[in-house]
């Protein structure tokens, strides 16, 4: 079974929401806003994908941390802040029974899951 990870208004989400719908493949959403996100969860997650690769540098809740913090993180600290604040997790997190994968790439999806 397919987990997206993600935030519904989000516009990667949604692209990979289409793509797998169109290629009918079934998977569940997870809505880090509407779902919540447990420590469980983000671990087994940061378990598959390194926590470097799941952090959203891009997020404006990224640039809310003061920069000695942010230059100084490590994985303890990052999976404090991805659990107070789920958008600091790049979008969408494709979790499947063999891969694992961060953001939308068409090619990667059709390479990997068809």
């Amino acid at each position: 079974m397919i987990t997206l990870y993600g935030i519904k208004n989000c516009n990667t989400v949604s692209k990979a929401r289409k793509w797998l719908e169109a290629h009918a493949i079934d998977y569940q959403f997870h809505d880090f806003r509407a779902d919540g996100l447990s420590r469980d969860q983000l671990t087994q997650i940061a378990g598959q994908i390194p926590w470097e690769t799941l952090l959203n540098r891009r997020s404006t809740r990224w640039k809310d941390i003061p920069v000695e913090v942010r230059e100084n993180l490590d994985q303890t600290q990052a999976l404090e802040f991805m659990l107070l604040h789920p958008t600091l997790i790049k979008r969408p997190v494709l979790i499947s029974t063999t891969k694992a994968f961060v953001g939308f790439s068409e090619p990667l999806y059709q390479q990997h899951l068809t």
